[in-house]
């Protein structure tokens, strides 16, 4: 089974300029990627910049080339999976330490902003009837039970530092390559629904997720820090980022909690089914991020 998501368009069909007018906010594949995505336009183009969207670019090995080309100006990222992706041998796990790891990591054409107090970590996640069958607490609890495992999770999981690499080192849990699924929606619906309808043993899903509530889903502790902290942060082409654009998205990471993640990803993935635009914008003008900054 391989499920996929598409875009609504592709950011590499053409190179940005770095200097034109206008800045271009991007997103990966995911409703909370899009929704704050969403949301930083809403920011930028209240304090006066032109501002377009390309949404649902797909995985970070897709956006990061696109940033480092101008043709994404701003897109929202996680620290710890940034870090990774840049320094495959980092081994920094603290939000502060990842923070700082970054400074050295990130080069000279990539800027970030201050990364919000909110968090979205990778988790592995599993069904509370697989939990309670074989008395799973931890990641670890799992490994026994590897033959029996079929992990749902996007492709690159299977090569990233701190997916399926990060597993087996860490807890000794050996997915062979007949039992990955892989899914490109980041840990949403389609993974969800193919882990509650038993598809999946266990999912790489995000601990912001509000599936996690609604299903009764079980969160496997990771006490050897296999995920690093996941602070969002906007991450800037460093010709296209300036004091201007950084103050406008800085004040919105400055109130982006995990609380209100979580509360945004209710409005957009939850009953309701909030377009994430009409949320972004709902959630800015209720932040006060409506008037421009002084």
């Amino acid at each position: 089974m391989i499920l996929s998501a598409c875009g609504d368009s592709d950011p590499l069909a053409a190179d940005g300029t770095c200097s034109g007018p206008g800045l271009v906010v991007g997103s990966a594949n995911f409703p909370e990627s899009e929704t704050v995505a969403l949301a930083y336009a809403e920011a930028l183009r209240v304090n006066g910049f032109d501002v377009e969207t390309k949404l649902g670019i797909g995985s970070r090995e897709a956006y990061i080339p696109a940033v480092r080309q101008c043709a994404i100006s701003v897109i929202p990222e996680y620290t710890g999976n940034l870090l990774q992706y840049l320094d495959q041998n980092a081994t920094a796990t603290t939000a502060d330490e990842v923070e700082k790891a970054l400074g050295a990591a990130l080069g000279s054409d990539l800027t970030i902003g201050t990364p919000a107090p909110g968090q979205d970590s990778d988790a592995v996640v599993v069904t509370r009837a697989t939990a309670e069958r074989w008395n799973l607490r931890t990641i670890g609890d799992l490994a026994e039970h590897s033959a029996g495992v079929t992990f749902g999770a996007p492709a690159e999981f299977q090569e990233r530092a701190g997916g399926l690499p990060g597993l087996r080192k860490n807890y000794g849990l050996e997915i062979s390559v007949e039992n990955f699924v892989p899914i490109a929606d980041g840990g949403g619906p389609a993974t969800v629904r193919a882990l509650v309808e038993g598809q999946l043993t266990a999912a790489n899903i995000f601990t912001t997720s509000p599936a996690i509530a609604q299903y009764d889903l079980v969160v496997l502790e990771d006490p050897k820090h296999n995920f690093p902290a996941q602070n969002i942060v906007p991450l800037f082409n460093t010709a296209e980022h300036s004091d201007r654009a950084r103050a406008a998205l800085d004040a919105v990471s400055a109130v982006l909690t995990t609380d209100e993640l979580i509360e945004l990803n209710e409005a957009v993935s939850g009953p309701s089914k909030t377009e994430p635009e009409v949320a972004a914008k709902a959630w800015i003008a209720a932040q006060g991020l409506n008037t421009p900054i002084d």
